[in-house]
């Protein structure tokens, strides 16, 4: 075992807090991570509130984690001392059942286990990159491209895939139609992910405070849905709409603005349920989808492709004493585009 240096949550109503938490032995094929950086997502507020279920406390978020192996086990060959690497939502599944075999660990029929507040296949709570360290059984831990910024780079591991990973399935790319619901921390790069891989791009904000942002991270057009003229614009013109947002929105309004055959993707999740009408789905044979992050080999693809045609996150650099600010300004919308944790401000 040895220890590290971290920021908790000691229960869902109290502030963030710094304490000290072991990390298990390294074992023949694990990885041990000297953490550079880690991204806050909205996740782990929601799940450190306990809004996502029950938590066993403390607990440490954090799953978009860029560092540097320090060592080693004796039986890995995938990374060595002295590379970049990370870490994203996942850090161990079952590796034998069909999605697990497919590269889609995300969906492990056993359960994949979370980086953070998940019991590991050792029987220990995962406790995430809000630490100095972390060690990781060497198939989840990713290859981070030189040309990327490391801080930059860490909210790739979870913004990045899950939004990446959609407009992949869904086709994303030359002549296809795609809207982005909100432009935040998952928005922001949906636009810059889409319009990288070809498509035509726009942005349905509840406001235009951030247009000017989201024409210069490549979206072509940008709407406020706070005008109601606004859905019948944009009535039966997308392909593909990335709904991104943590909020409750009306998919029913936003199903209406889908061509024939479109689909609507949820990555956002909001705690509450999402009522929709079977007509917003039957006259255009609409479809209504989520999806979950993405597999390891999947956001390997991703971060090649980021790296291949410049894309990074949009980030503000904060020390461990400003997390828990961090968390109200991220609630408030107060962030362009996520937040990253200078893990050496824990050392």
């Amino acid at each position: 075992m040895s220890t590290a240096h971290a920021f908790a949550a000691p229960s869902a109503t109290e502030p963030l807090s710094k304490i000290t938490i072991e990390r298990r032995k390294i074992g023949p094929k694990d990885v041990l991570i000297d953490i550079a950086y880690c991204g806050i997502c909205h996740s782990d507020i929601h799940t450190v509130r306990g809004e996502w279920g029950d938590i066993p406390y403390p607990l440490v978020p954090g799953h978009e984690i860029v560092g540097t192996v320090a060592a080693v086990g004796s039986e890995v060959t995938r990374h060595r001392v002295g590379d970049r690497v990370g870490v994203g939502c996942m850090v161990n599944s079952c590796g034998e059942c069909e999605n697990c075999l497919a590269g889609e660990e995300q969906h492990c029929l056993q359960g994949n286990v979370g980086t953070y507040a998940s019991i590991d296949r050792d029987g220990t709570v995962t406790q995430g990159g809000y630490s100095t360290q972390v060690v990781v059984v060497e198939d989840f831990v990713l290859r981070i491209p030189d040309r990327i910024d490391p801080a930059a780079a860490a909210p790739l591991l979870c913004a990045g895939i899950t939004t990446y990973s959609p407009l992949r399935h869904w086709g994303a790319g030359p002549g296809k139609k795609v809207a982005v619901i909100g432009l935040g921390g998952l928005g922001h790069m949906a636009v810059k992910l889409a319009a990288a891989m070809g498509a035509e791009v726009t942005v349905l904000s509840q406001s235009l405070k951030k247009q000017e942002d989201g024409l210069r991270l490549g979206a072509k057009a940008y709407y406020a849905t706070s005008d109601p003229d606004t859905f019948d614009k944009l009535s039966h013109s997308f392909d593909l709409i990335i709904n991104t947002v943590s909020a409750p929105v009306d998919i029913n309004a936003f199903l209406g603005l889908l061509r024939l055959n479109g689909t609507l993707v949820i990555v956002g999740a909001p705690p509450q349920p999402l009522p929709v009408q079977a007509f917003a789905l039957m006259n255009s044979r609409a479809s209504f989808a989520g999806s979950n992050i993405g597999g390891i080999a999947e956001t390997q693809e991703m971060l090649d492709f980021c790296a291949e045609h410049g894309l990074a996150a949009d980030i503000e650099t904060i020390g461990a004493d400003k997390i828990n600010e961090a968390y109200e300004r991220v609630l408030a919308s107060d962030v362009r585009y996520r937040f990253v944790i200078d893990i050496d401000t824990l050392r």
